[in-house]
């Protein structure tokens, strides 16, 4: 049998006296506290006026409005895109339906998806590609990808950079915002076969290349990212 030193009885009073102090100090829950506080359901409350009416606005947590009184929320895209123009106003209808758009910052985002998607794409990176396009684009660069290995082929690439990035248009189509770019990119890249020889592009040349592609998110859902909705290359 097994016996208690002096120390662990001296540790297992301290710990009874602190739980009492502390019992002491917080109280007991009795049922008749308040509940913790719901920002959520805070802002769902309809506020009353003095003569007891409700108050139709409510102000969620971290929520911008935009609208005549409040041009405040455009400053960003009124400096981005000129005023009373279809590219402005498209830019507009996504910042009311989320207000956490900034061109400027979808830009740069998209900027790096697009590297991303064509340094996966010559890679063959697949688990990559699946969280950066959609469904349909997916399948398509995935047929492209299960078609170039059948034949034993490979991709060659280096990312040089990206000259220059312009959104050239914006709309929101139902719930979902388009937002559709112009992008100039300079690549090296090489398709080589089964043997290793060059069939396609130059290992040694820096390549311009032209894309329009279309990056959309649906404004309901709480997922932040935008996915690659249609590609087109320029001639």
């Amino acid at each position: 049998m097994q016996f208690f030193d002096f120390g662990t009885i001296f540790f297992l009073i301290a710990a009874v006296v602190i739980f009492f102090q502390l019992r002491n100090v917080l109280g007991r829950r009795t049922g008749n506290e308040r509940p913790p506080f719901d920002p959520y359901t805070a802002a769902r409350s309809k506020p009353q006026d003095a003569n007891g009416k409700t108050d139709n606005v409510v102000s969620l947590p971290g929520k911008r409005t935009a609208g005549p009184n409040n041009d405040e929320a455009y400053v960003a895209i009124d400096a981005f895109a000129k005023p009373g123009t279809d590219l402005n106003k498209g830019l507009r209808a996504i910042k009311d339906q989320d207000a956490s758009f900034e061109p400027k910052g979808f830009v740069e985002g998209a900027k790096m998806a697009y590297e991303m998607i064509v340094m996966a794409y010559a890679d063959g990176d697949r688990k990559t590609l699946k969280n950066l396009l959609s469904r349909e684009v997916f399948d398509g660069f995935v047929a492209a990808i299960n078609d170039r290995e059948s034949r034993s082929e490979k991709i060659q690439s280096s990312f040089v950079g990206i000259n220059k990035a312009d959104i050239v248009s914006a709309e929101m189509k139902g719930s979902e915002a388009h937002v559709t770019l112009r992008i100039i990119s300079e690549l090296i890249s090489a398709t080589r076969d089964k043997a290793g020889d060059v069939i396609d592009g130059d290992p040694e040349t820096v390549a311009e290349v032209k894309d329009v592609w279309t990056f959309a998110r649906d404004t309901r859902s709480r997922d932040p990212n935008w996915k690659l909705v249609a590609t087109e290359e320029e001639d």
